[in-house]
């Protein structure tokens, strides 16, 4: 940075004197511009305050010895110091200013000031006098705000500008993805767009989780003649919001040193597992800009003691087609402590949001999506924890997962068009996990009372167990058994759950009393028997499928205040984005027989619609052979070696063949993989006997959604059914590849079966059709579809 004691030589000198000819013509209003300019100086990080008035003071000391002042403190009253320091103070902000700093922005903090001394209604205020993708953002929120203040035959005159503006506001704030851009750019106004930007910390755009959510309130609270007599309005809630800009996370690795770090995402996998523990550690410890730590104080103040969760709002995250569930970290913040500590943990939990950005599972994700060369800057959206404070806990009544279309129709009345839910007590954490012997509620909102299980004992086996919460005394998330939460004088326990007698399940009619010996059973029976919150939650996703033009994902939580006659639901929205789906095939045509030698597998359990042709490898992890596995360890180390393979058959197509539940938490009941060890497959078959954990509408899980995204398949395959079949003969038979793919990992060969198909049968390959319309999914031996199949090497 040049300094004002060097030459001015070179043209500058011009410079300087063009500013001063330029603000010579506002005598009154020069003032305010030279602030706005100084002000530019010091947030774009050209010289420091402390350092601009230091050189200040040392330029005016020089005056005085210039001007003959011998003893300038007995010579010089403090009115005329003042006033030297002023002038000294202009000269350098226009020395600094023309060095540093484009001509044109000098404009533009000029039409600023001479906008805000505009009246609505008068002349100036119907000229846009500067070009919008250029100006500053409170520049373009102060005409916005002129504008809309506009009688109405004025502001017709005017509605292209106003319609630009509010353009250029949201791909400056919000997101600068078109899709996203074209939908709030008709809901949005500067108004809306100025009270976001009060509650946003430092500079850059805010994300696209917190994007999504604030798009989808407008769209919720726009009236439509579509809702009826539905009053949305009184029924949608955002949690009280607050943001940190993207461009944060960039000051943030400067002051750290971290920005070495910025190309982890090119590393191999293996290395960038290896660091990532010690980065995270970093990451977490990590200092902030002293403004930033201010206003973080200052937010805490105004908040309160009130619990807090901290979420990634990546830039990623408005684009169609790649949903980025739980790559980034979400962190819950107590707040109930000291104000020091505090703070102290919400700033861990940021750095901890942060550090997930170079996470294995996060670039693994987006080297698969094609997003790693993408500028991935984070955001963070702080928001208050929304739930019912309950004995000594914090816990929504209700929460979960809701998808405008139905990718699954377990029975033929089922319309897809209508929309599906997932349902938990306690926090959506266990909606979208696939966690443990634990099951959420699976609602096709077409027929609300129709479950995938069928009988009171499989309704049983498919219930919620455990219930995510935030315990006040022990300040921290703890999974609890529902039994040890919920009691009698639960004010939502009617509607959440039934009386489970043993030898039959019944609704809860009155309060049970204290010495009941039956038990709780979460069903949300009377919940879902309400027309008015199924037309309620039907409305939302529609709604906001309708304006985004495509289906959508939405999570919530849900407060029930129960009534004599009816109750009233609120719906507080915690994320919405668009709904990854599937490119289908316009039709599957199922052969009209199958050689029962020939046939692999059978299933008509929620099947999906679709083809996979010539697979030539099957990864088949035999149920037998992984219960006999005793040690924890191992039974991980078969999931790695899963993941070798996945690396391993990257131009190979390959299916994967396992008991129970594939990524499930609870490594008894599964192959506990992860994205990173399966997303080069082509499908998931989970084979279960009918007494085990066994089909269950995953849709709507974090996992779910990566095989979505990654073209993966996932298919239950149950053999006590009549229509369940799994040719075990075949696959024992099958000479078994790992050892020549992996020979190191050839210990797990029993537990872990890689059966090369045109070698077992004759250079055919393994087809696999599925037919949602009909329920019937098949996998057959048959020569090759596509041409020259065998190119396809490990």
């Amino acid at each position: 940075m040049t300094s004002f004691d060097e030459d001015l030589a070179g043209g500058l000198a011009h410079e300087v004197y063009g500013i001063q000819i330029r603000l010579a013509q506002y005598p009154i209003l020069a003032t305010q511009i030279r602030e706005r300019m100084r002000q530019e100086l010091f947030v774009k990080g050209i010289i420091s305050p402390a350092t601009f008035e230091a050189e200040v003071r040392r330029k005016a000391l020089l005056s005085q010895k210039l001007e003959g002042l011998d003893d300038p403190f007995a010579q010089e009253p403090e009115a005329v110091w003042q006033q030297r320091l002023a002038i000294i103070r202009d000269q350098l902000t226009d020395f600094y200013f023309a060095y540093n700093v484009p001509a044109e922005r000098l404009t533009q903090l000029i039409e600023r000031t001479l906008a805000e001394t505009r009246a609505p209604g008068s002349i100036g205020a119907t000229t846009l006098t500067f070009n919008p993708e250029l100006a500053p953002i409170d520049l373009l929120l102060h005409q916005g705000r002129i504008y809309e203040s506009l009688p109405s035959d004025q502001r017709t005159a005017v509605q292209h500008h106003l319609r630009e503006i509010i353009v250029v506001l949201i791909k400056t704030m919000l997101s600068d993805n078109l899709d996203y851009v074209s939908i709030a750019k008709e809901v949005f106004s500067a108004r809306d767009l100025e009270a976001i930007r009060k509650r946003t910390i430092g500079h850059g755009k805010i994300g696209g989780k917190a994007a999504g959510i604030l798009l989808a309130e407008k769209i919720l609270l726009t009236p439509d003649p579509e809702d009826g007599e539905l009053d949305l309005a009184s029924h949608i809630r955002v949690p009280d919001s607050y943001f940190i800009g993207a461009d944060v996370f960039y000051d943030f690795q400067m002051i750290n040193g971290f920005t070495a770090y910025m190309n982890q995402k090119y590393r191999s996998y293996d290395e960038i597992v290896a660091l990532y523990p010690h980065l995270q550690e970093l990451y977490q410890a990590g200092r902030f800009p002293p403004e930033i730590v201010a206003q973080l104080r200052q937010l805490l103040e105004k908040i309160g003691k009130t619990p807090l969760i901290v979420r990634s709002s990546s830039l990623l995250e408005v684009h169609f087609g790649a949903a980025l569930a739980g790559k980034y970290r979400s962190v819950f913040c107590p707040n109930l402590g000291e104000p020091e500590e505090n703070l102290q943990d919400l700033l861990r939990a940021i750095g901890e949001v942060y550090a997930s950005t170079i996470s294995p599972e996060a670039l693994l994700y987006r080297q698969q999506m094609g997003l790693v060369d993408y500028d991935e800057r984070m955001a963070v959206l702080i928001q208050k924890v929304e739930g019912t404070r309950y004995r000594h806990f914090l816990f929504p009544s209700v929460a979960g997962m809701g998808y405008s279309q139905n990718p699954f129709r377990w029975h033929p009345r089922i319309r897809r068009e209508d929309g599906f839910l997932r349902l938990v007590v306690g926090f959506g954490t266990r909606a979208v996990q696939r966690v443990g012997n634990d099951f959420p509620r699976t609602v096709a909102l077409s027929h609300p009372e129709l479950r995938p299980q069928t009988g009171e004992q499989e309704i049983r086996k498919y219930s919620q167990r455990y219930m995510d919460v935030l315990d006040l005394k022990a300040r921290a998330l703890r999974t609890l058994p529902i039994e040890e939460i919920l009691q009698g004088d639960f004010p939502a326990l009617r509607h959440v759950a039934s009386l489970d007698r043993g030898d039959y399940i019944i609704p809860i009619l009155a309060r049970p009393s204290s010495g009941s010996d039956s038990r709780w059973l979460i069903t949300f029976d009377r919940l879902l028997k309400d027309r008015t919150f199924i037309q309620l939650i039907r409305r939302v996703l529609k709604k906001l499928e309708q304006f985004h033009r495509w289906p959508v994902d939405i999570e919530f939580t849900i407060d029930i205040e129960p009534e004599a006659r009816h109750c009233n639901y609120t719906i507080h929205l915690l994320q919405c984005r668009p709904q990854v789906s599937r490119k289908e095939y316009q039709a599957v045509q199922l052969p009209e027989s199958v050689d029962s030698a020939d046939l692999i597998f059978r299933t008509s359990e929620l099947v999906p619609h679709g083809v996979i042709p010539d697979v030539r490898y099957i990864v088949y992890v035999p149920a037998d052979a992984y219960r006999r596995v005793k040690s924890h360890v191992q039974k991980l180390e078969i999931a790695r070696v899963i993941g070798r393979l996945n690396r391993k058959l990257t131009r190979a197509r390959f299916i994967l063949v396992g008991p129970g539940r594939w990524g499930s938490s609870d490594i008894n009941l599964g192959v506990k993989v992860t994205y990173a060890d399966i997303y080069n497959a082509k499908a998931l078959i989970e084979v279960t006997q009918g007494g085990q954990a066994g089909p269950e509408p995953s849709y709507g899980t974090h996992f779910f959604q990566d095989l979505l995204e990654a073209g993966i398949y996932p298919l239950p395959l149950v053999l006590s059914r009549a229509d369940g079949f799994l040719n075990t003969a075949f696959l024992d038979r099958a000479q078994n590849q790992l050892r020549d793919l992996l020979p190191d990992d050839a210990d797990y060969a029993p537990q872990v079966r890689v059966i090369d198909v045109p070698a077992e049968a004759q250079g055919r390959y393994l087809q696999i059709v599925m037919n949602s319309e009909r329920s019937i999914a098949l996998g057959y031996l048959a020569m090759p579809r596509i041409a020259n199949p065998g190119r396809d090497r490990p």
